[in-house]
């Protein structure tokens, strides 16, 4: 293999500004970009002008399908040669399914760096005046899927994050009703304090404060 590798790289929460100083240098220097949907164009402006810009973004039911491709051109550009920045929205390791990209890259014997990023799970809290964590109300905070909400098929202990102080449920926007019933259906409050957040620093962010009922 002719010098190639891979960064898995996480641009944070959106906003150019909130890359980390490796993630920007990286972009300067990259042969080819591999991006998802959660990537702002001034972020990838970043990148050199020679550099070639791969859009990976998943089509709503056919994550996994669209995963494998990801994977197969991963191993295929760096075998070329190429340094290769796969960007990724906060952090590829907080439900980025950058594990299973580093996974198949081992297996494969490429090699590869993981550079963190800031994870929309702690930003987009705190880009609503929210602390996740505070001496007198919060000792403790989960980060959790919200794609797992139907109990039937859940892996989730709902009993026991019905207890936690602080949640975030990451991807949850479409089962916010289903989220909050399952809480309550195992003890929280209706009255516990709840916002949604969508797109956190983003031009177009939206926020919805009010309790889990």
């Amino acid at each position: 293999m002719p010098g190639g590798k891979v960064y898995l790289v996480g641009a944070g929460p959106g906003h150019p500004e909130l890359l980390t100083l490796k993630a920007a240098e990286l972009l300067r220097t990259a042969d080819v970009v591999v991006y998802d949907r959660l990537i702002q164009e001034e972020v990838l402006a970043l990148a050199k002008p020679s550099a070639e810009r791969l859009y990976m973004g998943k089509p709503v039911g056919k994550h996994d399908s669209r995963q494998e491709e990801i994977h197969e051109l991963l191993v295929r550009k760096a075998r070329e040669g190429k340094m290769v920045v796969r960007l990724k929205g906060g952090d590829p390791f907080v439900f980025g399914r950058g594990g299973e990209e580093a996974e198949y890259l081992a297996d494969h014997g490429v090699p590869f760096e993981v550079i963190p990023g800031v994870s929309s799970a702690l930003a987009a809290p705190l880009s609503a005046g929210i602390a996740v964590t505070h001496r007198d109300a919060a000792s403790c905070v989960a980060i959790v899927t919200g794609h797992e909400a139907k109990e039937e098929e859940s892996r989730l202990d709902w009993g026991a994050l019905s207890k936690l102080e602080t949640l975030v449920f990451l991807m949850g926007v479409h089962n916010v009703g289903r989220i909050a019933k399952r809480l309550m259906d195992h003890g929280r409050s209706p009255e516990t304090p709840a916002a949604m957040i969508q797109m956190a620093f983003w031009h177009d962010e939206h926020v919805v404060v009010g309790t889990l009922a």
